[in-house]
């Protein structure tokens, strides 16, 4: 039977590809952070070691061990976590000496090229995950209406810039006004902390984004979010973000009278 590795953070992004792989014959050997990465993710792997964030020796042990050739990265670290409990081992100081900055583009392709150097190739994290990534066009909700089309498009505009700086994915637009931009606090934070209803959520991915990991994500927790803040429109990039536990998301946005729709850049 393959096997693949993966490198598990927080959030339902672990559990989806988990259980996407076991569907499809692939055993997963997974390697997962205390205080992160969710306790449930054991029952729908082969195996699964348990580490503190930084402790790269032990990842590329552990799949050494398990004869890994193939790993994805799959779930964030909250950057609290990076700036609280951060605890590498020795191979992990050695590579943040070698970094110039600690944005998460830096980090994560880093880590990709330690773990590379060590004959585990990272390939995408939307690989078995193809049919979560939102599609063109309405998903649920009313058409937008003029307003709400200006605020989707600015808000691209707007979301992609502070991309480019590696800051954030998500933004909070009403009236071509920007309410809120995502930095430390994540996707959910920004949104509730925005609170002004009639408000479009915009999510995307970096420009420099790449697809083996930090893939945006969004899910039942998303539309609580949006609801709690009264926004009116999620508006997501299509083919590169996923929609993680999409029945539930889809039919709790419905009964809520939001809008989700995939926007082709």
């Amino acid at each position: 039977m393959p096997r693949i590795g993966l490198i598990a953070g927080n959030g339902r992004f672990p559990l989806a590809f988990a259980r996407t792989a076991r569907a499809q014959g692939v055993e997963v050997i997974a390697v997962a952070h205390q205080g992160e990465t969710l306790p449930e993710l054991q029952h729908e792997v082969q195996d699964i070691t348990w580490i503190r964030v930084g402790e790269l020796g032990r990842i590329i042990e552990t799949f050494r061990r398990a004869g890994i050739d193939r790993v994805v990265m799959a779930g964030g670290i909250r950057k609290e976590t990076l700036l609280e409990h951060f605890a590498p081992d020795e191979r992990g100081m050695r590579f943040l000496g070698r970094l110039q900055t600690l944005g998460d583009d830096t980090l994560l392709r880093g880590l990709a090229d330690e773990l590379e150097s060590e004959g585990l190739h990272v390939v995408e994290s939307t690989l078995f995950l193809s049919s979560l990534l939102t599609p063109v066009g309405l998903l649920t909700g009313t058409p937008l209406d003029s307003a709400h089309e200006q605020d989707v498009r600015y808000g691209f505009e707007v979301a992609k810039a502070i991309g480019r700086w590696d800051i954030g994915q998500t933004v909070v637009i009403k009236t071509r006004i920007v309410l809120a931009v995502e930095a430390i606090e994540g996707t959910d934070a920004t949104i509730r902390r925005s609170g002004r209803p009639g408000a479009v959520v915009v999510k995307v991915s970096k420009p420099q984004q790449d697809l083996r990991f930090d893939v945006p994500a969004v899910g039942p927790q998303t539309v609580q979010s949006c609801v709690a803040a009264g926004i009116a429109v999620l508006a997501l990039e299509a083919g590169k973000t996923l929609l993680l536990d999409k029945e539930d998301l889809l039919r709790d946005a419905a009964a809520a009278g939001l809008t989700v729709i995939g926007v082709e850049t």
